[in-house]
């Protein structure tokens, strides 16, 4: 019995210790590289191809294969059909990814436009005559949230179908 009491007051008298470890040292040091605060990706005017691969490649992977696994459709050689379809270039801001990413305007019609170019992820899926996002049109676009993402994406897809375009996005349907 003197023994678990003992115990017992050893365990109350070192509990103090254990949750001061728990505390926050106010004089620690930043880890080396963490001295100032990160620049948000707004203002780090970051190439286009790495705003791609800070955005999009966790989903759509590096090189826009997608994962239809993970619900991802393809970009690569895809993503220009949206344009050849009422609604489609409205659709691409409005995907979450892209409406919702940390870009400014600007940020986002360039990285748009990076993906729409023929050596780029729309390939030959490029339309003929392709107009060039603006900052002024995402500003416009990014201001009205798309409430129904599958049923908005099917709906093109369908348009795409009546047009004869072959969808070859990775998605099995």
């Amino acid at each position: 019995m003197r023994r678990l009491l003992f115990l017992g007051l050893i365990c109350v008298l070192a509990t103090p210790l254990v949750h001061a470890r728990a505390i926050p040292n106010p004089n620690q040091h930043h880890a080396p590289g963490n001295e100032s605060p990160q620049t948000p990706i707004a203002q780090a005017n970051y190439s286009v191809g790495v705003n791609y691969q800070l955005q999009c490649a966790g989903c759509h992977l590096g090189d826009g294969t997608g994962s239809a696994a993970n619900d991802t459709p393809r970009m690569k050689g895809f993503v220009g059909n949206f344009l050849k379809v009422p609604g489609g270039r409205e659709f691409l801001v409005r995907v979450p990814g892209m409406s919702q990413s940390a870009l400014n305007n600007a940020q986002l019609a360039d990285l748009l436009n990076w993906l729409m170019r023929e050596d780029g992820m729309a390939g030959a899926s490029m339309p003929e005559h392709y107009q060039p996002y603006t900052a002024e049109e995402i500003t416009a676009l990014r201001a009205t949230t798309m409430l129904n993402l599958p049923g908005t994406r099917a709906g093109l897809i369908k348009e795409m179908r009546a047009q004869g375009i072959a969808i070859d996005d990775g998605m099995n349907y």
